[in-house]
């Protein structure tokens, strides 16, 4: 189920609702409207509110069942465009590397047609066809895919073995020109939100300082006392490891903030 589809089945459901509770209001008044009051139509009304009173507990578990039903669908929608996604990242990065490769075999070009063919072919399990009806094929939903297929083809090395850096490079950049028109379309559907906590720069680095909070360090000191209490049955596994440690920790704050007599001590 696509977003639009989405949209058009809550806004049509929640239409109904409305249309319902105004049904209901009107009926619930209808003893305080002039010219109505009285009246059989009063009758009628009070007789479809205590219908509508009746029946809500029964109205309410459709609406959510069918809310459920849809958004299971939807759930299952983006799943399958999710691993479509993955596939056409995968294909495009297999054929990338074809065109990296100097001398591609035949085998390396089957692979990455095969890779290709895949992609074209399992879009059909997340989309149907734009403009497709019981006597017409459509349009691809995604053109891009063919663009890439037939640039690959065009250096098959079957066909043509001279095929020289150059061309290789431009069918390499027409393969990442269409893989970046189709991303941006493809992923749209995917509700995709900004990261709450985005790191924009160049040279990014960690901004927390290295350590502990001081319950941490406790527990850990705890945890030492009670192992070194019990003994050790291979003090040479304990002096390897306590090394080991060090060496890889030299010069770092945990080591130097270590006690210098704890022997084999973390920090």
């Amino acid at each position: 189920m696509t977003r639009s589809h989405l949209a058009r089945t809550l806004r049509r459901t929640t239409t109904a609702l409305v249309l319902v509770l105004l049904v209901a209001l009107a009926a619930k008044l209808a003893d305080n409207i002039p010219g109505i009051a009285g009246t059989p139509v009063e009758h009628v009304a009070t007789q479809i509110y205590d219908y509508l009173k009746d029946m809500s507990l029964v109205f309410i578990t459709v609406v959510a069942s069918y809310l459920a039903a849809v958004f299971q669908r939807r759930s299952k929608f983006i799943q399958s465009l999710e691993t479509e996604w993955r596939g056409i990242v995968r294909t495009k990065s297999a054929l990338y590397s074809f065109c990296e490769r100097p001398y591609p075999s035949s085998d390396d070009y089957l692979a990455a047609w095969a890779r290709i063919s895949e992609t074209i072919d399992n879009m059909r399990i997340v989309y149907r066809n734009a403009g497709e009806t019981n006597g017409l094929i459509g349009l691809y939903p995604y053109a891009p895919l063919h663009d890439m297929r037939r640039a690959l083809a065009s250096i098959d090395p079957r066909r043509r073995q001279n095929v020289s850096p150059a061309e290789r490079k431009l069918v390499q950049d027409a393969i990442l020109q269409s893989f970046y028109a189709l991303r941006e379309n493809f992923l749209e559907e995917l509700d995709l939100d900004q990261p709450a906590h985005p790191l924009l720069i160049y040279g990014g680095r960690r901004l927390k300082q290295p350590g502990a909070h001081a319950s941490a360090r406790g527990e850990q000191e705890r945890q030492r006392q009670r192992q070194d209490a019990r003994g050790s049955e291979r003090q040479d596994i304990d002096a390897l490891l306590d090394r080991l440690y060090h060496e890889e920790h030299a010069g770092t704050h945990s080591v130097r903030t270590a006690p210098a007599a704890a022997h084999g001590r973390e920090a």
